[in-house]
């Protein structure tokens, strides 16, 4: 058990049971038919026969098919058609599947069995006529009886019956064709049914449509006497209303509503005329109550007789100031002129009077006109008030008299329209292929499909009895295991003698449990991406990839490495230098750091590795360190993969770096394994470690060969069990040479959810 939270035992194997032997394969299963084929070919041969035989046996029938095309959308011959047409596209589908129903309606068919005589036709259960007691009363001069009205009823449902079994009404996809498809036995019968049925249809439509507007032609004709008697008594109402009511008038008004408006506009201008005259008489007063100049009016100053008053008035003033200035005030001439000045003054004061009193008279008048019409505006305003009252029920009777006219004009528009639409015909369905006589039967079908299928039901008849003899015989099969099944056992239990003493069990391959090994954040250290160290060496440190701490301080990581190789060396079974494959699931990426960080650990223990890139596709240890720089022979010098030569290159960290070459893969490979024994046998490197081979295996299967141990890296982020079982398949024979799991847990895509899973 691999359990993460648990220490490791190493005293434990994994051993595979072999599966189960079958009791019966796909083999036995052939070789059993094999050597029954001569009786399954005259099965077959048999079964051939016999529906050869039920083929001729069967009655022909020949099927004749007519198109039509039911177009939803009729011809509009009218504005307003009796029924509303269909708008979208389910609607359209819909009219056009109600009118394929409509082909084979009781009424349609019942037509077609009186127009072809069906209800003498033997085939659709009619008789001819001709029946045995007729047949024999006929040889003797006399007639049978004709049938009654409830046998020929009889013989016409049962020929309803029949001709619908032989109808079938096909409507194709997205289109308005409907195919009409009639069998018989006769192959000229079914193409007279299939004409006469859609003939039948198109005439049976067009009855049907003239027949609803006849309908409704004459219930609109019946209403429409009803609907002018309703008018008349409601326009007569309506008149005499209005005569008893006094409401006369023209051009839609009313003769008191044109008094009143009449009125109320005089005595507007009334109202205005007398606020003018008090305005004037105002001013004159106010004029003749100051001392200021009273002809200073604007009537005075439009008055002649005002003016020339005036003109003397100063004449006489001014002759009055000569004469003062040159004479006494006791002379006689300046007392004529100064009597002569005030007799000026008092007649343009007596002028003033009058056009006072004048003003004084038209405001009397204005007032008087004023309430006159006041009074009048009052009693019409009563009158009206009177007939608004009278008018509520003149709009009532106006509004019935208007719905009545409005009914009955469109009753009698609408009969009119359609007693012509009568006459019409608006559909726009039509036949487009006629049926014609059927050259070939539709059933039953070919005779030398009939052998096939008997010959084929035969012989699967006489093998499936052979092979339910065989199990009978046999016993039941015992199922085959489909997976692979792995027990742990203590290393101690498989030496004991008790194991060795039981020859019964079978002999069982040990597989010793891996280590495991979690290369986790603490145990590395990030750095940038660059690779060059001093003296343009390579520091393996500097690839931008996670590597563990400087100085590399004894963790538990690098302790489960150690035993890792450690395990390697008993693997190599004495071998000087052991190599160890790394191999992996998921990205490429996860594969090379922990393998990198493999050749570290080693490189800490004063271990000389050669580190040799063998993945031929993504190459990537070989992407971070082959950078152009001058060439160098080392010790390794001589190495090379694929079909170019590749230098090994050593690193600032005391490893040796083989990176891989463009060419084929398969040369690659056997490159690389003879790099690998050149190795071996020139020494000077203590353990190889292979960059690889890249899942799933193809051709590098070959490095597995040369791999003395191997080492699985899972990513934390993939389902650890399904990771490691797709590995282990992948291996194969070589999975006893798994040594180590390194558990990667430097890229966790989601929260780790693996802890506490055990891989059994």
């Amino acid at each position: 058990m691999l359990d993460y939270d648990q220490p490791i035992e190493r005293s434990t194997r994994e051993v595979r049971q072999p599966a189960p032997s079958a009791g019966f394969n796909v083999l036995e299963l052939a070789r059993l038919l094999w050597q029954r084929k001569g009786a399954i070919a005259a099965a077959g041969l048999i079964g051939a026969s016999l529906a050869v035989a039920v083929g001729k046996s069967l009655t022909p029938r020949y099927t004749a098919t007519a198109q039509l095309y039911v177009d939803p959308r009729e011809l509009q011959l009218v504005d307003r058609e009796l029924t509303p047409r269909a708008q979208d596209v389910s609607g359209m589908s819909m009219v056009v599947e109600s009118q394929a129903r409509l082909i084979t309606s009781n009424s349609v068919l019942l037509q077609v069995i009186q127009q072809a005589n069906l209800e003498q036709d033997p085939e659709f259960g009619g008789s001819d006529g001709r029946s045995l007691m007729s047949s024999l009363l006929g040889l003797i001069g006399l007639q049978g009886r004709a049938p009654s009205a409830d046998e020929r009823k009889e013989v016409q449902l049962g020929a309803l019956e029949a001709l619908n079994r032989h109808i079938t009404i096909r409507k194709t996809e997205k289109s308005f064709i409907v195919d009409v498809e009639v069998w018989s036995t006769d192959p000229a019968k079914a193409a007279m049914l299939a004409n006469t049925l859609t003939n039948v249809y198109l005439a049976e439509s067009r009855n049907s449509q003239a027949l609803a507007a006849r309908r409704a032609t004459n219930d609109l004709s019946g209403r429409l006497k009803e609907l002018r008697e309703r008018l008349r008594t409601a326009e007569t109402a309506l008149a005499t209303y209005k005569a008893q009511n006094n409401f006369v008038g023209t051009q839609d008004t009313l003769i008191s509503d044109q008094q009143l408006s009449a009125s109320n506009q005089r005595l507007a201008a009334a109202r205005a005329a007398t606020l003018d005259a008090q305005a004037r008489y105002d001013q004159i007063e106010a004029s003749r109550r100051t001392a200021t100049d009273a002809g200073a009016i604007p009537e005075a100053l439009q008055s002649p007789t005002i003016a020339n008053l005036r003109a003397q008035y100063a004449d006489a003033r001014k002759k009055y100031a000569e004469q003062t200035a040159e004479l006494g005030p006791r002379h006689p001439a300046l007392r004529q002129t100064e009597k002569q000045v005030e007799d000026l003054k008092r007649t343009i004061n007596e002028e003033i009077d009058r056009y006072a009193q004048a003003a004084k008279n038209d405001l009397t008048r204005a007032r008087d006109y004023e309430a006159s019409l006041n009074r009048a505006l009052e009693t019409q305003k009563r009158q009206s008030v009177q007939l608004s009252q009278a008018a509520v029920r003149l709009r009532e009777l106006e509004r019935e008299a208007e719905a009545s006219r409005d009914v009955y004009q469109s009753f009698l528009k609408r009969s009119r329209e359609t007693e012509e639409q009568e006459s019409l015909n608006t559909s726009a369905a039509r036949v487009i292929g006629e049926a014609t006589v059927p050259q070939r039967r539709s059933f039953p079908p070919a005779m030398s499909l009939f052998a096939m299928i008997g010959f084929l039901f035969g012989a699967l008849a006489a093998a499936g009895w052979f092979v339910a003899a065989r199990q009978l015989s046999a016993g039941a099969m015992e199922p085959e295991p489909t997976r692979r099944e792995r027990t742990t056992v203590p290393e101690a239990a498989t030496a004991s003698p008790d194991n060795a003493a039981v020859p019964q069990a079978p002999p069982l391959t040990l597989v010793e449990k891996p280590l495991i090994a979690r290369l986790q954040e603490a145990d590395v250290m990030r750095t940038l991406g660059a690779i060059l160290a001093v003296d343009n060496t390579v520091d393996l440190t500097r690839l931008g990839w996670p590597t563990l701490h400087p100085g590399f301080p004894l963790t538990t990581l690098i302790n489960a490495m150690r035993d890792m190789r450690a395990a390697a060396t008993r693997h190599a079974a004495g071998k000087t230098m052991p190599v160890i494959a790394i191999v992996g699931a998921g990205a490429t990426a996860d594969r090379s750091v922990a393998a990198l960080n493999f050749a570290l650990a080693a490189a800490r223990d004063g271990t000389r590795v050669l580190m040799i890139d063998t993945d031929h596709q993504e190459r990537r240890l070989s992407g971070k360190i082959d950078r152009p720089r001058k060439s160098e022979p080392g010790r390794f010098g001589w190495l090379s993969i694929g079909n170019k030569a590749s230098r090994e290159i050593k690193t600032a960290n005391g490893i040796s770096v083989l990176p891989v070459t463009g060419g084929d893969a398969g040369k690659a490979t056997d490159a690389i394994r003879k790099a690998v024994a050149r190795t071996r046998s020139a020494g000077g490197t203590d353990l190889v470690i292979l960059d690889g081979p890249a899942m799933p295996l193809t051709a590098d299967r070959k490095l597995l060969d040369a791999a003395d141990a191997l080492v699985a890296v899972l990513p934390i982020h993939l389902d650890i069990n399904d990771a490691m079982e797709d590995i282990l398949t992948a291996l194969g024979g070589a999975e006893r040479k798994l040594v180590g799991v390194i558990l990667n847990e430097l890229y966790p895509a989601t929260p780790s959810r693996q802890r506490g899973k055990q891989y059994a």
